[in-house]
């Protein structure tokens, strides 16, 4: 069942121990980078812990803005409405990552629902909190700008490269996308996903993706074992879309 976000707050949130930042391997979360300055220690001592289930979700798209999310650990998806309600995946996120940073700032709804594709468990962080920490935190706002400067780079050059693409690129570029993101495990994707979550990330549709597999299969690029997928030659792959130049690590 999808939850409101709120409501998961509510049920499922509990505060966690202030000094378990400094024991955090997530090196690329923004607060962890800067736990040893003292304007910080209000920020943690407030936030919370949320536990997802596989298949929950935490951000329902439209709800109000009621905080940050930094993944702790699992795996999530980032999804909007696109036409005719159809789900466009606008990416993946892994620990350490912020979700929920689309709708943070003057906007009062979020514009993206967020799922668990494992059992994950979040650091969430109030709204009014963390924008009070900023105006006193000036190298954790200058990470931040920068984060939503990178965020906004990637995101235009991924709407130029995708409109220049054929879907047989438009599928390779999402393997190798899930590849790096997620890494494999015994030769094959790390992370289970769908054929339609995989058309839903390359913006095509699923009997595409079923069929660009096929023609893969047989060129001995690829494998498949159920749901899972098998990159055999990624220097192949990656050659087939470099003209595109499009080879960003999220």
């Amino acid at each position: 069942m999808h939850l409101p976000v709120h409501h998961i707050h509510n049920k499922r949130s509990s505060p966690i121990a202030g000094n378990l930042c400094t024991r955090c391997t997530n090196t690329n979360c923004l607060v962890q980078k800067h736990v040893s300055n003292p304007a910080i220690s209000e920020l943690i001592k407030s936030r919370k812990e949320i536990k997802c289930k596989k298949g929950q979700q935490f951000i329902m798209e439209g709800a109000s803005v009621t905080g940050l999310f930094f993944l702790l650990n699992g795996k999530v998806k980032v999804v909007r409405t696109g036409l005719l309600g159809r789900e466009q995946i606008v990416r993946f996120a892994t620990p350490g990552e912020i979700i929920g940073h689309r709708g943070f700032g003057t906007e009062e709804t979020y514009p993206i629902s967020a799922m668990a594709l494992v059992d994950s468990s979040l650091c969430y962080f109030s709204k009014d909190l963390l924008q009070e920490i900023l105006k006193i935190s000036p190298e954790l706002t200058y990470d931040l700008m920068l984060f939503y400067a990178n965020e906004l780079n990637r995101s235009e050059i991924r709407v130029k490269s995708l409109s220049q693409m054929t879907v047989r690129e438009r599928v390779i570029d999402t393997l190798l996308y899930i590849n790096r993101k997620f890494g494999q495990n015994n030769g094959y994707t790390a992370i289970v996903l769908s054929r339609r979550e995989y058309a839903n990330y390359a913006g095509t549709t699923e009997e595409q993706v079923i069929r660009t597999l096929s023609a893969l299969k047989k060129e001995g690029l690829v494998a498949t074992k159920g749901k899972r997928i098998g990159l055999f030659d990624i220097p192949m792959l990656q050659n087939e879309i470099s003209e595109h130049n499009f080879y960003l690590d999220s």
